[in-house]
C-alpha cells in the first residue's frame, strides 16, 4: 500500500479532532485506542502503554510564580529572597526537565502512549518515529495575531531572527528578580519581579481555565503522517531497519508521555544504532527542520542527521525551512537529552510561526494537507536511506 492520500490524511485528522483530548484525559485515551486500532488493522504489533503523569504545566509553573509574586509584595526581604530563588529553581527544574520535584507531589492522572513495532528487534538500525495525540489548552497568550502583528511591523527583525521568542523565560525571570532584588536590597527590581510573576500567574490561570483546542495541526497532523508511514512500511518494509512507531500522550504537559517512554525503553536502545524523528505540527504551509530547541537554553540537533534529512527532502523536491530554532519544546527534546541522533520536522507560515497554534481555529479545514503528505514522504525516504 502507498502512503495515505491527502483525502485519507484529512479523514483521520477530522475523526480524531472531533474528540476532546486534553493531556491525560479520557478523550486522549479514546484517541489512543483509535490509533492503536488502525495500526493493528494494518497488521502491526501495537499496544497502549499507560503511564502516571501530572497532566498540566500551569500548576507546576503557576504555583511558583504565584508565591513569588506574593513574597515580592510582602515586607520581609529575607522571605522574599528565599521564596523568590526557590520559586525560580522550581520553574527551571520543570522547564529543563530535571527531577521535577514539584510535579511529584501534585495530583496524578493516567496518560496513554501508543507503541507499534515493525521489523526485527535485532535489525542493524532502529528508527523511533514519534508524534503526539493530546491537544493543548488555549489562552490569550496564544492569540495568533500577537506574533504576526510584531512581524508585520518589524519585518527586518523577522529577517534577522531565526529563533522563536523566549515566551517562558519570564516564568523563570520573574521569581529570580524577586529573589535577587530582595537579597540585594534592590526594591525596584524586587517589585518588577513581583509584577512579572503576577502576570505569568494570570496567564497560566487563563490557560488552565480554558478547554483544549481541536489540535488538528498540533498535532493530529503528525499522527496522520505517522499512520501514513506505518501503512507504507507495513506493505513494503525496509530491510535492516526496525521502526518503532510512538504516539505519545501528555506532550502538551511538557513531554510527560515521552519522558515516561524514555524511562521505560531508552536503556534498551543503542545510541549508535537508533535515530529519532519527531513529527510535530506538520500542517502549516511550509515544512521545517529544527536546528535546536529548548525552554531554558537551546539544545542543538544532530548536524549529521539533519544533513541526511535535508538530502532526502531535496531528492523529493520538498523544501524544509532551515536554520530555525524553537525556544519551547517537543518530544524531540527528550531524545536529545538522552543522547540520540534526532530530528524534528514541523511547519510554519511566512511569519515563521505554526498556524493556529494552541487556538480554537486549529481545525481540520485549516490544515495544509500537502505539508502533511510531504512530511510522511520525507520520513519514508529517511528510513530507506538509513537501511542502505
Amino acid at each position: 500500500m502507498p502512503l495515505l492520500t491527502e483525502p485519507e490524511l484529512r479523514e483521520r485528522i477530522t475523526r480524531l479532532a472531533a474528540i476532546d483530548r486534553p493531556s491525560a484525559s479520557p478523550g486522549e485515551r479514546h484517541a489512543a485506542e483509535l490509533i492503536v486500532s488502525e495500526l493493528r488493522e494494518l497488521g502491526i504489533d501495537a499496544r497502549i502503554e499507560e503511564e502516571r503523569v501530572h497532566g498540566t504545566y500551569w500548576w507546576p509553573l503557576g504555583i511558583p510564580t504565584a508565591v513569588a509574586a506574593l513574597a515580592g509584595l510582602g515586607r520581609s526581604r529575607l522571605r522574599a529572597g528565599l521564596v523568590g530563588l526557590t520559586a525560580a529553581a522550581a520553574v527551571a527544574d520543570d522547564l529543563r526537565i530535571g527531577p521535577r520535584v514539584l510535579r511529584r507531589v501534585l495530583p496524578k492522572r493516567t496518560t496513554a502512549n501508543v507503541v507499534g513495532e515493525l521489523g526485527p528487534p535485532d535489525a542493524p538500525r532502529t528508527v523511533l518515529l514519534t508524534s503526539h495525540h493530546d491537544a493543548a489548552h488555549s489562552g490569550l497568550v496564544f492569540h495568533p495575531e500577537l506574533p504576526r502583528a510584531v512581524a508585520r511591523r518589524l519585518p527586518r527583525l523577522l529577517e534577522r531572527t531565526n529563533t522563536t521568542p523566549p515566551t517562558l523565560w519570564a516564568a523563570f525571570g520573574g521569581p529570580l528578580l524577586v529573589g535577587l532584588g530582595a537579597l540585594l536590597g534592590a526594591r525596584r527590581t524586587r517589585r518588577i519581579g513581583a509584577g512579572v510573576s503576577a502576570g505569568n500567574t494570570l496567564a497560566l490561570l487563563d490557560i488552565g481555565l480554558r478547554g483544549a483546542v481541536p489540535g488538528a495541526n498540533d498535532n493530529l497532523s503528525g499522527v496522520a503522517a505517522l499512520l501514513s508511514v506505518a501503512r507504507a512500511l507495513q506493505a513494503d518494509p525496509v530491510d535492516g531497519v526496525r521502526v518503532i512507531l510512538l504516539s505519545t500522550g501528555s506532550e502538551e504537559s511538557f513531554m510527560e508521555g515521552m519522558e515516561a517512554f524514555a524511562r521505560r525503553h531508552f536503556d534498551s536502545l543503542s545510541r549508535e544504532r537508533t535515530h529519532v524523528i519527531c513529527l510535530d505540527t506538520v500542517g502549516s504551509p511550509h515544512l521545517l527542520l529544527l536546528e535546536g530547541e529548548g525552554m531554558l537554553g537551546v539544545r542543538e540537533y544532530s548536524k549529521d542527521f539533519l544533513r541526511l534529512v535535508h538530502e532526502c527532502a531535496d531528492e523529493l523536491g520538498v523544501f524544509l525551512w532551515p536554520n530555525l530554532r524553537f525556544r519551547n519544546a517537543t518530544d524531540g527534546l527528550t531524545a536529545l537529552r538522552f543522547g540520540f541522533p534526532a530530528a524534528m520536522i514541523g511547519s510554519v507560515d511566512r511569519y515563521r510561526f505554526p498556524t493556529n497554534y494552541h487556538w480554537p481555529t486549529d481545525t481540520p479545514e485549516n490544515v495544509h494537507y500537502r505539508s502533511v503528505s510531504d512530511a510522511a514522504r520525507v520520513c519514508r525516504a529517511v528510513i530507506e536511506r538509513l537501511g542502505r
